[in-house]
């Protein structure tokens, strides 16, 4: 984590003021109506399980057992024990700096302190016989309130640190959290009904009945994220062997990748499709590490057999990678993004729709990656004038949707691009010239330079 400046320590400090007494002030009005046995355990478990659930997964996606505790803890022991019992996460040890974690705990009672407030203004109480369904609606809304405190916060605390807007920050938040928190909420509600022994529930062993499945999920989904991490561990193996041939394509594949996948999510792509394409995009050029350094790094126009070898990368690539079985529909998006809608590309002259979606999306990104970077015989363009390229070669050479699909991808979210210092500091840079193709060196992603053999003269 980089040292937090000034403002967002500042801001730190009046999270933890403002959230500091609150648990004091909470214990003193509602000690009387804790039942130690439940407050003790569900402290302990609170604690256990929010020191396991930090040291698990970095996938945000990761099922979260201590916020399924701290949910059963509203109904289970009221408000005001909920208040206290979010103070006790300080107990909980995952190896951040004191800054985290002092804020992780003021964010979880002032979220706490919300959802009692709301839970209670709705009429909630502890459970008992009886209580459903009207104990359903305060649960449920105290649950959205401490979601919304807990996004707001974060979004606070990244805009101060990283500069990112608060209003992005905080949807991204919400969109990945209320559904999960929500989801966890339930479970907690679940716990409480078990828990409860003043109906038919049988205590604090309630936790086991619940809480072992669930670590057991969790322990399942910990194995398959770890898979996930040796995949792209394995990935980018792969593309550090083709950046080390030639400089200029450093940082190529991964935004390739990324761009890629916002042209996916724009065409509302399936989430597991994504993924493989992702994957896709990032191993699109594997099959230059057959190619001669010399030809790949040549700054002159190429003879027909070094045009030859450079157009043979796709099927090299899929040569090199087919036997990587998660890879899956990517084989088709390395085989064939030079492929053109008119036919007149390469390695099968496909046409229209007989090239593969994935194909198709790559094709576009990796032209506008092209564009945007700087290369060995000039400097970048302008993002603007990539997009009006690309808008040009619509139909012909890309499939519009696509191309419609990145610049609205990039309005929205807008696009870095990265400087690579080929060229001596005070140098002139060669500036991309617009014009006849022929005039140019070879760039196979190049829009305007990459010709094919049946369209080369």
């Amino acid at each position: 984590m980089d040292p937090l400046p000034t403002r967002a320590r500042l801001f730190v400090a009046a999270v933890t003021a403002a959230a500091a007494p609150l648990p004091v002030i909470a214990f003193i009005v509602g000690h009387d109506a804790f039942d130690p046995v439940n407050f003790l355990a569900l402290g302990i478990l609170l604690v256990v399980t929010d020191s396991i659930g930090s040291r698990g997964s970095r996938d945000l996606a990761t099922i979260a057992l201590s916020s399924v505790v701290s949910s059963a803890a509203l109904p289970l022991v009221g408000g005001w024990g909920a208040v206290v019992l979010a103070a006790t996460t300080a107990l909980a040890y995952d190896g951040s700096p004191p800054v985290k974690r002092v804020f992780n705990t003021a964010q979880m009672t002032l979220a706490a302190t919300t959802s009692a407030v709301v839970f209670s203004a709705l009429g909630g109480e502890a459970i008992h016989q009886g209580s459903f369904p009207s104990l359903l609606v305060p649960f449920v809304a105290a649950l959205v309130a401490h979601c919304i405190v807990n996004g707001l916060l974060v979004a606070a605390i990244v805009h101060l640190h990283q500069g990112v807007p608060m209003r992005v920050v905080f949807q991204g938040t919400m969109a990945g959290s209320v559904a999960n928190y929500v989801g966890y909420g339930l479970f907690g509600l679940l716990l409480a009904v078990l828990w409860d022994d003043d109906g038919a529930g049988v205590g604090p062993a309630a936790a086991l009945l619940l809480l072992l499945p669930l670590f057991v999920a969790r322990w399942a989904y910990e194995q398959y994220a770890q898979q996930q991490r040796a995949y792209d561990s394995t990935v980018r193996t792969l593309i550090a062997a083709v950046e080390t041939k030639d400089v200029y394509t450093r940082g190529h594949s991964e935004r390739v990748s990324a761009a890629s996948v916002l042209v996916a999510r724009a065409i509302g792509m399936r989430e597991d499709r994504v993924a493989s394409l992702r994957y896709a995009g990032m191993l699109h050029d594997i099959g230059k590490l057959g190619v001669p350094t010399r030809v790949l790094q040549k700054t002159g126009r190429l003879s027909p057999e070094e045009l030859a070898t450079i157009q043979l990368h796709p099927v090299r690539g899929l040569e090199m990678v087919r036997e990587i079985e998660f890879l899956d529909e990517a084989f088709a998006g390395i085989m064939h993004h030079h492929e053109r809608l008119d036919g007149m590309g390469y390695p099968m002259g496909l046409q229209g729709h007989q090239i593969p979606e994935f194909a198709r999306v790559i094709a576009v990104a990796d032209a506008f990656d092209s564009m945007t970077t700087t290369r060995s015989y000039r400097g970048a363009r302008s993002v603007d004038l990539a997009l009006e390229e690309l808008r040009r070669c619509a139909g012909s050479q890309f499939d519009p949707p696509m191309v419609a699909a990145l610049v609205a991808a990039i309005e929205e979210h807008g696009w870095k691009t990265e400087t690579i210092p080929l060229f001596p500091p005070g140098a002139d840079v060669p500036v991309a010239d617009p014009g006849d193709a022929a005039t140019q060196p070879f760039d196979h992603d190049d829009p305007r330079q990459s010709l094919s053999p049946r369209n080369a003269s």
